[in-house]
């Protein structure tokens, strides 16, 4: 025990002076940035050019882990929930959270489009922008081409949305595998469970391996960035942070606090009582390391065991409404920083691999990050050139951002726990009022 709990001390540790480290790095690319002179020379040859490469090996590294991580976490994530639990109850939560991760993307969305954050920032290549808008296909298609052909061939080429629908697939023929009363079909099915199930611990290592690089990927990407566009580059990362709060703000004001009208519960009750589950989950960014005191905040709602033990670790793993919220926002900073328009049919991908992706990416650490990459594949915006760099800059502030998500994402697993126990007339009315 006690083994366990300096590891996870030390865990801890580990990650505060990385966070330090990633805002140093931050701060320092961006001001040297600011300081030197545009095309500053060392001899022959830029400085800009020279530090580049740096940034471009950390998102290279990023986009390397993408597919391994999406394939073991949806796998594990979809076959983790016992099909004899997708009952009424279960059935209720997932329904709970696909309808509030779909009106979580369309806001962060809306917010976006009414703030263009990252509009006047001119990272542009307007070659690219043209054959991106020129390119897009219908929405028929779009939905076509989430079933693959081959799922070997879309792994290999990095299709996102086919590789998501392949790994649901098979996820939730293992999940009813596992529960097989045929002892050979049983063991076979776990065997495989444990051979994804320790792909993902490896893939987490690797994620942390490249973790450590951050802090030299995020400074190479701020000096280019901050070195080419100045004072416009800071106004631009302040306009997306401020959208991205304001629609955090939205969801909570207006879908949660509508949800808890619904059901004749107060809204100002539910905030009061969830609080000590969103500061911990503000402070430590870990929606896994929040749980068990949003577990006591739905034992203080009156909220039964029955319930709650079920609702909350599901959401933990497919309830992801901060970052959904995140997506939008930051796809469109991405685009108008760069001069890509996006079409009715990149709208509707935004928010189908969005909500596909909540499903198993939850947990993953860096998962926003890794999300936005993925998004961003989906919609053929390759992450190079202007693109990497306007990447780059949300990676920079990525730590604050990941405080408001990892916030509404906790916040949005007790909402549902809220409604669910209402709904089937189990929540203690009279503990929810004490």
């Amino acid at each position: 025990m006690s083994t366990t709990v300096q590891s996870q001390k030390t865990s801890k540790s580990g990650n505060s002076k990385l966070l330090v480290r990633i805002i140093i790095a931050l701060v320092l690319g961006s001001a040297i940035g600011m300081i030197l002179p545009q095309n500053f020379m060392i001899g022959d040859t830029s400085l800009v050019g020279a530090i580049t490469p740096f940034g471009d090996l950390f998102v290279r590294l990023l986009k390397m882990i993408m597919v391994p991580i999406i394939i073991c976490s949806l796998i594990i994530g979809s076959s983790s929930i016992s099909p004899d639990k997708l009952g009424r109850v279960g059935g209720k939560a997932i329904l709970f959270y696909a309808i509030t991760t779909l009106l979580a993307i369309g806001i962060g969305l809306a917010s976006a489009t009414i703030f263009s954050p990252g509009l006047g920032l001119d990272l542009s290549d307007a070659s690219k922008a043209v054959e991106k808008a020129a390119n897009a296909p219908s929405m028929g298609q779009i939905l076509l081409n989430i079933i693959p052909t081959n799922p070997f061939d879309s792994i290999a080429k990095g299709d996102i949305l086919p590789i998501i629908a392949f790994c649901l697939f098979f996820g939730i023929g293992l999940a009813y595998c596992r529960a097989s009363e045929d002892e050979r079909i049983k063991n076979s099915a776990n065997t495989v469970y444990s051979f994804f199930d320790g792909m993902s611990e490896i893939m987490f290592k690797v994620v942390g391996w490249v973790m450590q690089y951050a802090p030299i990927g995020v400074f190479a990407l701020m000096f280019v960035v901050f070195n080419k566009s100045g004072a416009a580059a800071f106004s631009s990362l302040l306009n997306v942070t401020v959208t991205y709060f304001l629609g955090l703000i939205v969801m909570i004001l207006v879908v949660y606090s509508a949800v808890c009208a619904s059901v004749g519960l107060s809204p100002a009750t539910f905030l009061k009582k969830v609080r000590p589950a969103m500061l911990t989950a503000f402070v430590t960014r870990s929606s896994n390391g929040t749980l068990p005191i949003t577990m006591q905040c739905a034992e203080n709602m009156g909220i039964p065991k029955s319930v709650y033990g079920f609702v909350l670790p599901v959401g933990a793993t497919v309830n992801m409404n901060g970052t959904t919220v995140y997506l939008g926002v930051c796809t469109l900073f991405i685009a108008n920083a760069c001069g890509i328009t996006l079409t009715g049919g990149d709208y509707f991908t935004i928010i189908i691999t969005s909500m596909l992706a909540a499903i198993g990416t939850a947990g993953v650490p860096g998962a926003g990050a890794l999300m936005l990459l993925l998004v961003l594949e989906s919609v053929g915006i390759k992450v190079s050139g202007s693109v990497a760099i306007a990447y780059g800059m949300i990676l920079g502030i990525d730590s604050i951002l990941d405080m408001g998500r990892t916030w509404m994402n906790v916040t949005g697993d007790a909402v549902a726990s809220v409604y669910v126990a209402k709904t089937e007339k189990e929540l203690d009315v009279e503990q929810w009022n004490s």
